[in-house]
């Protein structure tokens, strides 16, 4: 949705009836995070984190406890083609495109309570707000929970951009191929283009999420407003020298791959920090062959990974990491090759939601902080189609994807009622 349709989506609702301002509106936090407490027992691991991972018997049953708080909201859910559960309310005028908000629920193995379940449930607990003070928005209302967000973002992006029959036969974490765990869900892999939605769908598109890193924690700040969920760029990068006998080799006669390779670790990380800014660079992945201790290594592959709000910063840096490499490659008599194998570009949050989503917060007393997310979420699937905005809230420790995630739950209860405040504004 382009800024003049939005524009006329806001002029349309304030021609109708408006929802006064109350401050004193708030969700049920007890409720909640009993909420929480709850679906955390399905798929429940020894470390007290859960390990519910996409199209397991764990998450059927975390997706089925999930429809049931949405009938208890005075939702009517329903399973998209896609496996997506999407919890509808009519509005005051469903001429309107309706207001979505949600997250996902099923985890990484060994994951923690707090991601993706923060949002899926603060979305209910806000519907079943609205529900209880009397509440209807004039614009429709849709919770929706995605499938298989840490697999790969597969439901939103089933929703915004299509599911090629490529993807529906790749293996996933469960061990089923995404068709197979489509169909276990509950959905249709054979009618996977009907979940398509297209801009202009939507109202917008709202995320309560916890932020998965350590800065609101640290900085003792309650809120965090994303700016935009990063641009991620990975390569395989190949390094090839000469494989030979470790002991008979002198030094200065070496083609030693995996040298290159630690120069070239550095370097990445030397790169990176030398930009003002808040792009990160990683080297997560290291191979070498043949892998044997009295064996030069002869070709090494290492994992780049690149992530910033600007594409064309992640293109910079990735060109000069070329440039020094070239360096290197001379130095060491080694050659390097490149192979770009993931591209996900940057989607920046509306500008006029996280304003509202800060003066919201301001507004109720709590300290704020503009901020890129440096993970991928569903918001940057749905920011495709329509207006799209997230709301961070603390990570003790920044810790996240481990059964030792928390988030205080005044810090969920806080984020939920910015999340609600903030619907009800878009709503007017």
């Amino acid at each position: 949705m382009n800024r003049r349709e939005f524009n006329t989506t806001l002029l349309s609702a304030a021609a109708g009836a408006i929802i006064p301002f109350n401050p004193a509106l708030r969700i049920n936090g007890a409720r909640l995070n009993a909420h929480l407490a709850e679906i955390a027992q399905f798929g429940r691991n020894p470390q007290g984190g859960v390990s519910r991972v996409a199209y397991t018997e764990f998450d059927r049953q975390a997706r089925e406890y999930t429809m049931r708080l949405m009938r208890e909201a005075k939702l009517e859910p329903r399973i998209d083609a896609a496996g997506n559960i999407i919890g509808h309310r009519a509005g005051r005028d469903n001429s309107l495109p309706p207001l979505t908000m949600g997250s996902h629920i099923d985890s990484v193995p060994e994951g923690g309570n707090y991601d993706g379940q923060v949002g899926s449930m603060g979305a209910i607990e806000v519907a079943q707000t609205l529900s209880e003070n009397g509440i209807t928005l004039r614009h429709p209302l849709e919770v929706i929970i995605f499938e298989n967000e840490e697999g790969g973002t597969y439901g939103s992006h089933a929703m915004t951009e299509g599911i090629t029959e490529k993807q529906l036969n790749l293996v996933s974490q469960s061990g089923k191929t995404i068709r197979e765990g489509i169909r276990f869900i509950g959905g249709d892999p054979d009618k996977i283009s009907s979940p398509l939605r297209k801009p202009g769908d939507i109202a917008a598109y709202l995320e309560l999420h916890i932020e998965q890193g350590g800065i609101l924690d640290s900085e003792k700040i309650d809120i965090g407003v994303v700016e935009g969920i990063v641009g991620i760029n990975q390569w395989e990068v190949t390094i090839d020298g000469f494989a030979n006998h470790a002991g008979t080799t002198p030094m200065n006669q070496r083609r030693d791959a995996m040298l290159a390779a630690a120069r070239f670790i550095d370097m990445v990380n030397r790169v990176v920090t030398s930009l003002p800014g808040r792009q990160v660079g990683t080297v997560g992945k290291l191979q070498a062959q043949p892998g044997a201790y009295n064996v030069i290594p002869g070709k090494v592959t290492l994992g780049l990974e690149l992530r910033d709000l600007d594409a064309k910063k992640i293109d910079s840096m990735f060109e000069k990491i070329q440039a020094e490499a070239g360096a290197i490659s001379k130095a060491t008599g080694t050659a390097f090759s490149y192979k770009p194998t993931n591209t996900i570009v940057p989607a920046l949050c509306d500008s006029r939601i996280q304003k509202i989503i800060e003066s919201t917060a301001k507004g109720k007393g709590l300290s704020t902080k503009y901020m890129p997310s440096g993970a991928g979420h569903d918001a940057q699937e749905m920011a495709r189609i329509g207006p799209a905005a997230m709301i961070f809230i603390p990570s003790r420790d920044g810790i996240s994807h481990s059964p030792r995630e928390f988030s205080k739950p005044e810090d969920i209860n806080n984020g939920a009622n910015v999340l609600l405040q903030t619907l009800i504004q878009l709503d007017n």
